[in-house]
């Protein structure tokens, strides 16, 4: 099976459709940092920085026999439950969607995967839900959508994504059975990583401790130290906040007299000022440098490493740009194992299908 990856940010669903034996082929992306992550973790794809609103049809080298799956969610933004206001028809975000079928439309592939925030199954009355299932049906291919927890694959995060699946050969398949019945904590996914301070701005850093948990091995392999360990540098008065915050509790735990920075608390959503429970998965990694999430056991934020362990990338995996830009690409991708799950899943039946057909063809 080979892969196109659109709007494909540093990589995420790539490098889990890579661990599922999906041979990517090419990645597309605006953002030129994600586009630079991309290519040093995926060396052997076409990356390409291009805005696929406006990008003619891509062209891929297909052999007779090859089985090509187009994958990838446009930004979410404007769908996520946290953005009332631009959730809506007005949104020229929100219709991103179109690029989405129109290179499916021109490539015919054999899966299309299109992902997306939960809160698409709501936006407008779920208006645009149904316009892409819609237009995939348009197209000769059997829909089917999945709601899945990354926690439930092994993603030390509580994170809920929308994955409708298409099918040019009339399957529909079932959602990937959960792997875990328990999730991984952030204790266990995190905490072998440096001690740091805020506004910590050293790249390159050795381990802390020895790998405490599978998940940490797993992260780690054989390395002796890693990359990203760098943190937003909050003013004095921010990290005042952060000490009045226990674990689990968010911006409602500090004195009112500390917050008259904000002109109206109510608009503060619950995510702002949220400390990690330490033997817990982790809440969503979004923007976790605006939501200012805080570390379980220290002063200040997450770093970009501990970001992407609650994500799922393994510690070889370099991002790359400014710290604020590898927040932003760390806090966009797909979990790599939460899609390795999914292609999994849809490469079973593949394989299946195939096998049915064979004898036909003989």
């Amino acid at each position: 099976m080979i892969g196109v990856d659109l709007f494909s940010g540093a990589g995420g669903m790539s490098l889990g459709a890579t661990w599922a034996d999906v041979s990517v082929k090419v990645a597309i992306d605006l953002n030129p940092s994600a586009v630079t992550t991309f290519r040093a973790n995926h060396p052997g794809v076409r990356a390409v920085t291009a805005d696929l609103a406006s990008l003619r049809p891509i062209e891929i080298e297909r052999r007779k026999n090859d089985c090509v799956v187009v994958f990838g969610g446009p930004p979410c933004r404007g769908f996520s439950a946290s953005n009332q206001r631009t959730r809506n028809l007005d949104n020229p975000s929100n219709w991103l969607f179109s690029a989405f079928l129109r290179q499916v439309t021109s490539l015919h592939p054999d899966w299309a995967i299109f992902e997306n925030v939960r809160g698409i199954l709501e936006t407008e009355g779920g208006f645009f839900f149904d316009r892409v299932v819609s237009g995939l049906k348009r197209e000769g291919y059997t829909v089917t959508h999945w709601l899945l927890n990354a926690a439930e694959f092994g993603v030390p995060q509580r994170r809920w994504r929308v994955f409708i699946i298409a099918s040019r050969h009339g399957i529909t398949p079932k959602p990937p059975v959960p792997i875990l019945s328990e999730a991984v904590t952030v204790r266990q996914a995190i905490f072998d990583l440096p001690v740091l301070r805020n506004g910590a701005s050293l790249d390159r850093r050795s381990y802390r401790l020895k790998p405490h948990s599978d998940y940490a091995r797993q992260m780690r392999k054989n390395l002796k130290d890693c990359t990203n360990h760098l943190v937003s540098r909050n003013d004095p008065e921010i990290l005042k906040r952060y000490k009045f915050i226990p674990r689990g509790g968010n911006w409602k735990d500090v004195p009112a007299a500390l917050m008259q920075s904000y002109a109206k608390l109510t608009r503060c959503h619950t995510g702002i000022y949220r400390r990690l429970k330490l033997d817990a998965a982790s809440v969503v990694i979004g923007n976790f440098r605006k939501n200012m999430l805080i570390h379980p056991t220290q002063t200040r934020g997450l770093s970009v490493r501990e970001a992407a362990r609650l994500q799922s990338f393994p510690d070889n995996f370099q991002f790359f740009g400014s710290i604020g830009l590898q927040q932003q690409q760390v806090g966009n991708a797909v979990p790599p194992l939460l899609a390795k799950a999914v292609f999994e899943s849809i490469l079973l039946l593949q394989i299946l299908h195939l096998r049915i057909l064979t004898p036909r063809q003989a």
